[in-house]
């Protein structure tokens, strides 16, 4: 009985040295992949939230989730601007991106802008957890915060227009995701318009608008003061309208789109 006992205790040192199932899965993890496969990885998640919250997992995750090849920044409280993506305001950002960027504008405070044209196709998107956390501030004056005159799409963001409007659409989709809009409603109620398109397109059928035509498509947004949610004076219709009401305020869903025996002008809701 005495000599059997130095074999048990000998059988569970073995089995705890022996390597586990577990462990040996452990050269196929994701972290042995290199920077380059992993990054690459990253870019085919959405921006928000699964992008965003691959940065919160590690030092390496978010150095490379942060990159400027998968979106560009713009912070305020970043004292060195040399770091290379990295930006102090939204227009140098602007200026500095490339066709199909992602740019993401840091939570807390405000950040100033005024007429400020988007000429290529971007993505701007508030990196807070609700869009009140990043707030996009047009001073009197302007007459808009952003001038869209290509396909862009705006998410998670605030744009508060003093006097003017929020949004200026020239051509192309603009896609506005869960954003907040808001407008002066006195005493000038006919300068203050959350949206306002100007686009006028060619006749096209129906069935390609949705693809490849201009226009206004609006999901999930707060639209706040003015005298009308949107303004158009082009040949752009309103289509598909939705509205909530809440205690404090309206949440609209609703697009603007072309028409083909478009008629009327001039109009809004």
């Amino acid at each position: 009985m005495m000599e059997d006992q130095p074999q048990k205790q000998h059988l569970k040192r073995s089995r705890r040295t022996k390597p586990s199932s577990s462990s040996s899965c452990s050269s196929s993890h994701i972290n042995n992949l290199d920077d380059g496969c992993l990054m690459h990885i990253f870019s085919f998640l959405p921006p928000i939230p699964d992008r965003f919250n691959t940065a919160v997992v590690c030092h390496r995750w978010n150095y490379l989730a942060c990159h400027p090849r998968l979106w560009l920044r713009v912070d305020r409280s970043v004292k060195d601007i040399s770091e290379p993506g990295v930006f102090p305001n939204i227009e140098t950002a602007v200026a500095a991106s490339r066709p199909g960027d992602t740019i993401l504008i840091a939570a807390g405070g405000s950040h100033r802008v005024a007429n400020i044209q988007i000429k290529k196709p971007l993505c701007l998107i508030g990196a807070g957890e609700l869009p009140d956390d990043t707030t996009l501030i047009c001073s009197r004056g302007s007459d808009s915060a952003l001038e869209l005159l290509s396909t862009c799409k705006l998410a998670n963001l605030t744009v508060r227009a003093e006097l003017g409007c929020c949004l200026l659409h020239r051509k192309g989709r603009l896609t506005i995701d869960g954003c907040i809009l808001q407008c002066e409603s006195n005493p000038l109620d006919y300068l203050s318009c959350p949206i306002v398109s100007t686009a006028s397109s060619s006749k096209v059928l129906p069935s390609q608008t949705k693809s490849n035509g201009d226009g206004v498509f609006v999901s999930q947004t707060r639209i706040e003061g003015g005298a009308k949610a949107v303004l158009t004076s082009g040949d752009l219709a309103l289509q598909r309208v939705r509205v909530i009401y809440a205690r404090t305020s309206l949440l609209f869903w609703f697009d603007v789109e072309q028409m083909c025996d478009q008629i009327d002008h001039d109009n809004s809701l």
